[in-house]
């Protein structure tokens, strides 16, 4: 096991029963940690990283949010499962009701990570480094990784809500508004917060990944949050801030806040061994036996067949079956005819750069290796005869034969099609959609099985948000230029020609095809609503979704629960109060 996940993961044992907490009032700080549980270094250090095993925990609600509602990812209705009451098309087509549980959950998730860290602060504020044995720089950046992951969870409630409360104090709610701040205040005091911060924080210095620092804010991961709260600064508040996105962007691709570069493959930054590689800026430590968030259901566990384990020989680990949860949005309807959808038809898009090494089937190489991101036609391995045979559906009835298109496709052979072209999420089957596997699911006999880190931020985000505020600013050729650094890890050098954004290839870059391309390089990262919110996509139509009827669902409704516990809040316009 590493030692990055060793020493994180050690820090946590105390707690991580705690990790799916709902009460902000827990008797457990308020009576005991403030008084008697700072005892020694170690103490410290657990009090510290409490709040970030909650964080990690509380990515599954975002993933669903910003995916579900988005053009790339569905879950169709699989005959007898997965209809939950039509759960997943609101959510597809923007109908969702205040009683909105994902929203409920990202909401809750958020605050309770607040308040803890809120606990943690206060408490080291009134603690002395001398005590404890820390020298005062150290010190200082455990209380200052409090307050970037305060700040990280604050950029998702104004992302989600925009019009949420804001509370700095564990202790004395007095300091705390009664109910919601404007999103110009939660904006200019998450702007605040990390500016303060970043000169406080550890600064990656060599090469050969984050190490024993993974799961640490570091001034480069601080920074990236300032990009991400700059590219979306006038969708937040209404005010262009790209030349402040770009700034902050060009110093961490300088290497002002630390050692950086782009990953030689594309799944480096999720593998096994991914605290090894400089592109990732900020992750979550994950291993096998401890905490693994993103292999759970609501993320990449569920992004595969129901019977995967029969292929990936992954039974024997804890986390249960797989399921058939995340498939691509379709390319085509059941006739095998090609939609002309601007949005959505994610795989389509990938298609057009057919030699992406990403488009190959997933497949497990042995000694922690793998190949390809999807998942799709028939599913051969060996059974424990030694016979070769096909993944079937979860009912057993039919061999597999996944395609880019939702339809009750049955035991239909893949090269032949339906004779109807109605598709929608409620008429789907196994068969409907690629899937995916994002971070890798090797076998029980792997040491990597479940042994990646969460890759929260990673370089490429840094770069394409350049890229981006360039293009805007007119300048395509530097953008095309920032782009293809990424870009030429996913082709043949054979293909650069055709591959690569001119001018040093013939693709051609453009707003629609920046779109598309953060659609490709971050397909399935729990980012894509904002995404297209930023470009103005969102309330637009796509597979199985008529345009919205106006604006109100660029944000999500507070819970009735939520509302009734807090009546300082009001609902969020154009929904039900």
């Amino acid at each position: 096991m590493r030692n990055t996940i060793k020493y994180m993961a050690t820090s946590l044992m105390l707690v991580t029963s705690l990790v799916a907490c709902t009460n902000l009032d827990e008797t457990l700080y308020d009576q005991v940690a403030s008084q008697n549980y700072y005892n020694t270094k170690e103490d410290v250090i657990r009090s510290v990283l409490r709040p970030f095993e909650h964080g990690y925990w509380s990515i599954q609600s975002r993933q669903v949010l910003n995916e579900e509602t988005a053009d790339q990812l569905i879950t169709p209705t699989r005959e007898d499962w997965w209809d939950d009451g039509g759960r997943w098309a609101r959510l597809h087509r923007h109908k969702w009701l205040n009683t909105n549980g994902e929203a409920q959950s990202e909401y809750n998730g958020c605050y309770q990570g607040i308040m803890q860290a809120n606990l943690v602060i206060e408490d080291l504020d009134n603690l002395s480094a001398s005590q404890f044995g820390f020298s005062d720089s150290e010190f200082n950046n455990l209380k200052a990784q409090n307050r970037v992951l305060r700040a990280w969870f604050y950029l998702r409630l104004l992302d989600a809500f925009r019009n949420v409360p804001l509370a700095v104090s564990f202790y004395d709610t007095a300091k705390n508004s009664e109910g919601q701040v404007s999103p110009k205040t939660l904006f200019a005091f998450i702007e605040n917060e990390l500016k303060t911060a970043l000169p406080m924080l550890t600064k990656k210095t060599s090469m050969g990944g984050n190490q024993n620092i993974q799961g640490q804010w570091t001034q480069a991961g601080a920074a990236a949050l300032l990009v991400r709260l700059y590219l979306n600064a006038k969708v937040y508040i209404g005010e262009d801030r790209f030349t402040d996105c770009a700034n902050y962007a060009q110093k961490i691709i300088d290497g002002e806040y630390g050692s950086y570069k782009i990953a030689p493959r594309w799944d480096a930054a999720f593998d096994w061994n991914n605290e090894t590689c400089d592109e990732v800026i900020f992750a979550f430590p994950g291993s096998a036996g401890y905490s693994h968030w993103h292999y759970k259901g609501d993320l990449y566990w569920w992004s595969v067949p129901s019977k995967a384990s029969d292929w990936l020989k992954d039974s024997k680990n804890k986390e249960g079956s797989h399921n058939i949860k995340y498939s691509a949005s379709p390319s085509y309807n059941p006739k095998g005819e090609k939609y002309t959808f601007e949005l959505g038809m994610p795989i389509a898009r990938f298609k057009d750069y057919p030699s992406d090494v990403r488009l190959k089937k997933y497949t497990n190489l042995g000694n922690n290796k793998r190949e390809g991101l999807f998942v799709y036609g028939k599913i051969a391995y060996t059974d424990d005869n030694g016979n070769t045979t096909y993944l079937k559906d979860h009912n057993g009835r039919y061999t597999l034969d996944l395609r880019d298109a939702v339809g009750k496709f049955g035991a239909t052979d893949g090269d032949k099609w339906l004779a109807n072209a109605d598709s929608r999420l409620e008429n789907g089957d196994d068969n409907s959609g690629w899937m995916f596997v994002k971070y890798p699911l090797y076998s029980d006999n792997e040491t990597g099985q479940l042994e990646s880190d969460y890759c929260e931020i990673r370089l490429p985000e840094i770069i394409y948000s350049l890229a981006e505020c360039k293009l805007r600013l007119g300048d395509a050729t530097s953008a095309a230029r920032l782009l293809n650094e990424v870009r030429k890890r996913n082709y043949p050098p054979a293909n650069w020609n055709t591959a690569l954004y001119a001018p040093e290839g013939t693709a051609v870059l453009d707003m629609k095809e920046m779109l598309n391309e953060w659609g490709r390089e971050f397909f399935a990262e729990g980012r894509r609503r904002i995404d297209l919110i930023r470009f103005d996509k969102f309330l637009n139509a796509w597979w199985d979704k008529d345009a919205d009827e106006d604006n109100h669902t660029l944000i999500f409704p507070l819970h009735r629960d939520i509302l009734g516990a807090n009546k300082h809040l009001q609902q969020n316009p154009g929904y039900d109060k």
